[in-house]
């Protein structure tokens, strides 16, 4: 139990020194992130989602890394969603017949939303693909994170678990 105590006050401390880029500089979700479904129909802005934990992840069908986190994404969704986590996976794919294309073959339990301007991974700073943005119960983005390495997910998964022991 100590261990497990030592280890969320590690999380804790690395959260509150990861630096963040663009956007995240100022510690608040965009608000003019506006999201669509596969079908074009509007979904909830991001800021409606204060009292989760969200796990943002910009993907498109053309990175490798995102075939690989697609798994863990859906393991956090089953494992965590009961918790107060919300995985949403945003595409960036410029057709949505390649996203649709990606999703057949990699099914997904978390939600999926478009970005159909772009304007949600503008203001977030995107750079790099998958780009995750881990954002607290309050709306604060707590962590950036570029890219995928399977050996990484335990940190994640770790940063994720210790924000859902937070207070609102």
């Amino acid at each position: 139990m100590i261990n497990r105590i030592k280890l969320f006050v590690f999380v804790g401390l690395l959260l509150s020194f990861t630096a963040t880029p663009a956007a995240a500089e100022h510690g608040e979700v965009p608000a003019s992130c506006s999201l669509t479904a596969m079908d074009g129909t509007p979904v909830h802005n991001l800021t409606e989602l204060q009292g989760k934990v969200v796990y943002v992840d910009f993907w498109a069908s053309w990175c490798p890394p995102c075939v690989r986190s697609f798994p863990f994404l859906n393991e956090l969704e089953h494992d965590l969603k009961d918790q107060g986590l919300q995985v949403i996976g945003i595409n960036l794919d410029e057709k949505i017949a390649d996203a649709q294309t990606f999703l057949d073959k990699y099914p997904v339990d978390f939600e999926i939303a478009l970005d159909p301007d772009k304007q949600c991974a503008t203001d977030f700073g995107v750079i790099a693909m998958p780009s995750s943005y881990l954002i607290d119960r309050k709306g604060v983005i707590r962590h950036v994170h570029r890219g995928f390495r399977s050996e990484e997910a335990k940190e994640l998964r770790l940063a994720i678990e210790y924000l859902l022991t937070e207070p609102l």
